[in-house]
């Protein structure tokens, strides 16, 4: 049976793309550094409008219910799937796009 993954490792490596690329172990061109920092940036977009689903209702009255949206759904149902996650990629999002820009590099 092939082990587990370990529940409480990070999934990120912020830290270790930024190392690399002022290292300049991680280089880019300009095309595929944009190409990414545009990527990682809409992901944090919605990062952040799944943290504002969830904190506006955390806020509600616990006994209220209702008919909820997909991105309310999509958002409670990822958070709880991995607890904390959203939170922790709005910290480690920002470091992979400073290492991109760190590694970007014009020809």
């Amino acid at each position: 049976m092939p082990a587990r993954p370990d529940s409480t490792a990070s999934p990120f490596a912020g830290e270790l793309f930024r190392a690399l690329a002022d290292e300049g172990r991680l280089t880019l061109t300009a095309g595929q550094a944009d190409a990414a920092i545009a990527g990682l940036e809409l992901t944090l977009s919605e990062v952040r409008a799944r943290l504002r689903i969830l904190r506006s209702r955390d806020q509600t009255s616990p006994g209220r219910t209702g008919e909820l949206s997909d991105d309310v759904v999509d958002a409670v149902f990822a958070d709880q799937l991995a607890p904390g996650r959203m939170e922790l990629a709005m910290v480690e999002i920002p470091k992979y796009i400073e290492a991109l820009r760190r590694a970007r590099r014009s020809l």
